[in-house]
């Protein structure tokens, strides 16, 4: 998908841009309140359309009415991995090889805790896991208790630092794929190479990238993967999440939460564990259905893209989004004191536009959300960046009108000072 920046942009030419998107009909799917612009679906995404009847089935039939029958006649037990097979779809993994279970933070307690026994077999002096310092706060928070039980030492640096991190007293590299605050993307394929020249292991999360980006774990040759199912993969609110290994190491060591879902015989309720072969092992207590099913429907709403071009196709209309939405804003919002915090190159952007600015980010927010343009907030880092407007760009059902308008939105709140207006600078309790 060709944009032509060349020239001064009008409404009509986002109007015909979106005429002109062989992606316009995967918006259908959804339920988007009318009147409103969603770029938060990096944080949460929109609900299909065919979400509530699914639930509803599962909770008036399957629940109400076969009762605990389900768990064979509606095949409870066999949904983690037939919604980890579509998951795989999307990240360069094969089938058999993904579950979706439990949360992105106990799902790399798992993977973690299994790397560190397999890294101490290979190379038993190395204790140290390496990541980013603007990592997601929760997988550091995970690495650093992992590190303190065990005796092992989390190193933090800063992203342009990582390669040069890789030291012969390293063991784990641990990175999210797309940057949750700035919406940078890391060069998986090189910094896996790098890191196994190393001897290195790298544990990557995906909450950004699954449904967003194209990903190809196996080709990068990656070693353990996790992700999240409410953002770009819509499965809703606190959906399960997904959690990816390697075949090389699936067998090698017991995860560290040995519930009995990941017994190799749950049902035989033997007093001593016996992990199950392959990924299956790193399920651990009982699945919730109810959020299982609703997870396959958004799974399912990125899927629909395949016939049309799939991950490929939904990545050129995110790059020609976020291109138009930063274009927009330089034009249009200029000498407002907005900074840029992702990167203009396409290689190294996520499905996001972070904003920056130094007074106010919050309240700008708050007061786009008034008119109907969601988006959300993220604060400076202890004071070493400034605050941020994060966007982000579903092209599932964002479309190039969508972008034209939110700016001029953005123009107004900072034209007309309405970020200024004390109901807009309460702070809520989420931001």
């Amino acid at each position: 998908m060709e944009t032509n920046f060349n020239m001064t942009l009008t409404l009509q030419d986002c109007q015909a841009m979106d005429a002109a998107d062989p992606l316009r009909e995967l918006r259908a799917q959804f339920s988007i309140p009318a009147d409103t612009i969603y770029l938060d679906g990096n944080s949460l995404g929109a609900m299909p359309a065919r979400t509530p009847a699914r639930v509803a089935r599962v909770v008036s039939q399957e629940w109400g009415t076969d009762l605990i029958q389900s768990w064979n006649k509606h095949g409870w037990s066999q949904l983690p991995g037939q919604v980890g097979d579509k998951i795989a779809r999307l990240i360069g993994a094969g089938a058999g090889e993904v579950v979706a279970t439990d949360s992105t933070s106990i799902n790399l307690f798992k993977v973690l805790g299994a790397a560190l026994p397999i890294a101490q077999a290979d190379a038993p002096r190395r204790k140290r896991i390496v990541s980013e310092r603007s990592n997601f706060p929760t997988d550091l928070y995970i690495a650093e208790a992992l590190c303190k039980q065990h005796g092992w030492e989390l190193v933090l640096v800063e992203s342009d630092a990582v390669a040069a991190a890789l030291t012969p007293d390293v063991a784990i590299l641990m990175l999210t794929h797309v940057n949750y605050r700035t919406g940078a993307m890391h060069d998986m394929a090189a910094l896996t190479a790098a890191a196994h020249a190393a001897g290195i292991l790298t544990v990557w999360d995906l909450a950004h990238s699954a449904g967003a980006v194209p990903v190809d774990l196996k080709g990068a040759g990656a070693d353990f993967a996790v992700g999240c199912g409410y953002k770009y993969l819509n499965g809703g609110p606190g959906a399960p999440a997904f959690v990816w290994v390697h075949p090389r190491h699936t067998d090698r060591f017991w995860q560290p939460l040995a519930g009995w879902w990941g017994h190799a015989a749950p049902f035989a309720f033997t007093p001593e564990y016996q992990p199950a072969p392959g990924i299956a092992r790193y399920l651990c207590g009982t699945q919730p259905m109810i959020s299982l099913a609703a997870l396959e429907c958004g799974v399912d709403t990125v899927l629909a893209a395949e016939p049309l071009g799939g991950m490929a196709a939904l990545r050129a209309k995110s790059l020609a989004l976020t291109d138009l939405f930063i274009r927009l804003v330089q034009e249009r919002c200029a000498g407002h004191g907005l900074g840029l915090a992702t990167p203009l190159e396409h290689t190294q952007r996520g499905s996001q536009v972070c904003l920056t600015r130094s007074e106010g980010a919050y309240a700008i927010v708050q007061a786009l959300i008034a008119r109907g343009v969601i988006g959300d907030f993220r604060a400076g880092d202890d004071g070493m960046h400034p605050d941020i407007l994060r966007f982000g760009f579903t092209p599932l059902y964002i479309g190039f009108e969508d972008v034209w308008h939110a700016v001029e939105h953005l123009k107004q709140v900072l034209e007309h000072g309405e970020w200024q207006r004390p109901e807009f600078n309460r702070r809520h309790a989420v931001t």
